[in-house]
């Protein structure tokens, strides 16, 4: 692995700061693509002020989709998005060959940074993912921020991993997906804040961004964009610890219903029908989770419609 200080210019570019989206992609009734809606939803959530877009992340249903499918998605993505916001490209897959593939892909497409979590199902050890993630950067010129997702993955790297990624140059950035405030807190202060480091789930975005954190990627900034925006600027550019206080006591409860199936060992709603269900009441219509995932059941829809009011949506309860 090349130096940082001898990599190409590309890699050294600045990653964004600020709050990124997740973007979907949306499916027919019959389970094809909708890529028709995917303008109309891409141009919303830069309506919404996001700083950058994120397309085949989670929310981009990615693990149920062919790599050809996935070439398509982002070639839309990337197109739809027009350069107006830095693209942060979902590259991930079960193998290093693959995830290479989807990775040289999106770099010759247009995006700007790479988005990508370890190898799931495989569970490799830490010394062979951090070695994917180096064959991965010797193979592109576009900086990787690494989606730190255990329960998915299987996968834990410590901060020292992390951060020796980080200073061999094979990562630019972490998407820390972990309920555990401190790991944020532990890899930032480990890189003196030089690693791009991203609050990647909801329950740690206040704390997150209270340590410094760089951005946020999550539900609620692929839900409610406006909303996060106003989080993160209120801490990491106002400094306004108060008003930040008054923001979240609106966005935890919208946070808590969203993951209660995920903390409640599987009681609650899917995170993710949540997310398509108030992305249908609140911006153009994205269409149903694929399955295995469902539509939210209805017995949840006005509580979701009375929290999206509470943040200032109109609410149109489409389904």
């Amino acid at each position: 692995m090349s130096n940082p200080d001898t990599a190409t210019p590309a890699k050294h570019k600045p990653l964004f700061r600020g709050v990124c989206a997740s973007s979907i992609t949306p499916f027919n009734a019959d389970g094809t693509f909708a890529l028709a809606r995917l303008k109309p939803h891409i141009d919303w959530l830069i309506a919404e002020g996001v700083s950058a877009i994120s397309p085949l992340g989670s929310s981009g249903e990615f693990a149920g989709m062919e790599s050809d499918d996935r070439k398509r998605v982002m070639e839309a993505s990337i197109e739809a998005c027009a350069g107006r916001v830095p693209i942060v490209a979902g590259t991930h897959h079960v193998s290093t060959r693959l995830t290479i593939e989807l990775s040289k892909h999106a770099e010759s497409v247009g995006a700007d940074a790479l988005l990508i979590v370890p190898p799931y199902y495989m569970a490799p050890t830490p010394a062979q993912t951090m070695d994917h993630f180096r064959r991965i950067a010797e193979a592109v010129s576009i900086p990787v921020v690494l989606y730190h997702n255990i329960p998915l993955t299987g996968v834990n790297l410590r901060t020292s991993h992390l951060a020796q990624l980080f200073r061999e140059g094979a990562i630019k950035g972490v998407k820390m997906s972990n309920a555990e405030p401190d790991r944020i807190c532990s890899l930032l202060q480990e890189t003196d804040g030089q690693l791009s480091v991203y609050a990647g789930i909801d329950s740690v975005a206040f704390e997150g961004l209270c340590h410094g954190a760089h951005g946020w990627i999550s539900g609620i900034p692929s839900m409610v964009p406006a909303a996060a925006v106003k989080l993160y600027q209120a801490i990491s550019v106002k400094g306004d610890l108060l008003a930040a206080r008054q923001i979240w006591a609106k966005l935890a409860p919208l946070m808590r219903m969203q993951f209660s199936a995920y903390h409640n060992g599987g009681d609650g709603a899917h995170w993710f029908s949540v997310m398509k269900a108030g992305l249908n009441m609140i911006g153009p219509e994205v269409g149903d989770p694929s399955p295995p995932v469902l539509p939210l059941p209805a017995e949840f829809h006005e509580t979701l419609a009375t929290l999206l009011r509470d943040l200032g949506y109109d609410v149109q309860t489409k389904h």
